[in-house]
């Protein structure tokens, strides 16, 4: 039998098993889409329910198969979720969306009796986006709106945390949900901040990623971990397989820059500039910076289809054409078409660009990429520290694929080399090397980050 460690990678979308083996080569991947229900406020979330049966299904056929011997079981998923437990570990509420509206006077209450927005967000390194990403509102939220739930709660898990919880039934949190702007950590001081006490919340104090507990399932004896939040989960791949100091863009959705080198305190100002700070599985600072870029280029790409009378991949097949971009620069000079006043003003250039004004499809993308790219090295520049050490600029995800991209980062980076990862499943991989050690103690990771090295120029596999 091939040992394997299974990893549950949960998203928003896709939920999926993973199975990652001593080489950390992924030896088995099963996707499953599990259909949303409605919360007690008739708001659509994650059906838990559904969720906790599949990975207890999934793990059971595992333990009956004959192919693969599970030494050790992980969680990665998105943050800013909660569940609330009664004494018995049994759940009190549904695994709230983060989308869900709360009043924003929950937020104004600390900011009053700690110091200010500006200060309170600094020290949390969390901007104040209300639920979307701040999980101490949800606790609030809950106090406020549902007491009779507050006071049957005995234990409050992030997400990852709890479905560990389900299999080792231990109550502990970790550096990367508890760090990743919650409003619940204090950057400067190094611990929960000095509310949660004086509301009365009792959280366990973070432990390593590395901490496993024993569990069984379907008559296997197995270690399961704590759980990572899947955003610092993908950090790890290249924390733990670059001897050098680097910056990872990780590109999708969302662009998220993080510089885990960079230990200057957040500012006010980063922090206006959608600048906050996680904490790595060493409880390390991250200082982080993030781009809507894939949704803007989305939009964008949706309407050059239906302009030019273009499939919706058209730009899959538009190539860095060094000409082309020059003349595309020369004619727009100094007019960042697509944002006039930059990233905060899409609607702006949803509302006001003439496509007319380019000559085909090409000439529109090029130009959309000149301008979203821009936008993205300025996002980078949050990160990168006055006394700079980093060497390195690891694009990964949906753009490391975009010749444009990657040829103007490289360009505007030229004291640094650019390399796109070919990693996949990012995320994933990180929660297995955290629990790697599972494998006994001659297991040694042969980690391949699939690097290709670019300049402005060329592209040249390493």
């Amino acid at each position: 039998m091939k040992k394997v460690i299974a990893v549950f990678d949960i998203g928003k979308t896709n939920k999926k098993l993973l199975l990652f083996d001593e080489a950390l080569s992924l030896a088995y991947q099963h996707e499953q889409k599990l259909p949303e229900i409605l919360d007690d406020d008739e708001c659509e979330c994650d059906d838990i329910a559904h969720i906790n049966t599949w990975i207890v299904e999934e793990l059971e056929q595992l333990a009956k198969g004959a192919e693969y011997d599970v030494v050790a079981v992980n969680f990665a998923t998105y943050g800013a979720s909660l569940m609330f437990l009664d004494k018995d570990g049994n759940r009190l509420t549904p695994v709230y969306n983060y989308l869900k509206k709360v009043d924003p006077l929950l937020s104004e209450e600390l900011f009053v009796k700690y110091g200010g927005e500006e200060e309170f967000c600094r020290v949390t390194a969390s901007p104040n986006l209300g639920m979307l990403l701040n999980s101490g509102i949800q606790m609030m939220w809950i106090r406020s709106e549902k007491p009779e739930l507050m006071e049957k709660t005995d234990a409050i898990l992030h997400f990852p945390q709890y479905l560990a919880y389900t299999l080792h039934k231990q109550v502990v949190s970790e550096p990367t949900s508890i760090g990743c702007h919650t409003f619940l950590w204090n950057f400067d001081s190094n611990t929960y901040h000095k509310w949660v006490a004086d509301y009365g919340l009792e959280l366990p104090e973070p432990v390593n990623n590395d901490v496993v507990f024993d569990a069984e399932v379907g008559g296997k004896k197995l270690k399961v971990g704590t759980g990572i939040h899947d955003s610092s989960a993908s950090l790890v791949p290249y924390l733990k397989g670059s001897d050098e100091e680097f910056v990872l863009v990780s590109t999708g959705t969302w662009c998220i820059n993080m510089n885990p080198f960079n230990k200057e305190p957040l500012t006010t100002s980063q922090l206006k500039n959608d600048c906050l700070c996680f904490l790595s599985p060493e409880k390390e600072q991250v200082k982080s910076s993030r781009l809507f870029m894939g949704h803007f280029h989305e939009i964008w790409v949706d309407i050059f289809a239906d302009h030019f009378d273009m499939p919706f991949d058209t730009f899959r097949n538009i190539k860095f054409d060094a000409e082309k971009l020059e003349l595309v620069r020369s004619t727009f000079e100094g007019f960042p078409v697509f944002f006039p006043h930059g990233k905060d003003s899409f609607e702006v250039g949803l509302a006001h660009v003439n496509l007319d004004v380019f000559q085909d499809y090409e000439e529109a993308y090029t130009k959309l990429m000149i301008d979203l790219t821009k936008l993205c090295v300025e996002s980078i520049k949050l990160v990168i520290p006055k006394n700079d050490s980093t060497k390195n600029i690891f694009i990964s995800g949906g753009f490391a694929r975009n010749e444009i991209f990657v040829k103007l980062v490289a360009r505007s980076f030229e004291d640094k080399r650019v390399y796109t990862s070919e990693i996949d499943n990012s995320s994933a991989l990180g929660a297995a090397l955290v629990v790697y050690n599972e494998f006994g103690n001659n297991a040694n990771p042969n980690l391949d980050l699939g690097l290709v090295k670019w300049s402005s120029e060329q592209r040249i596999k390493m």
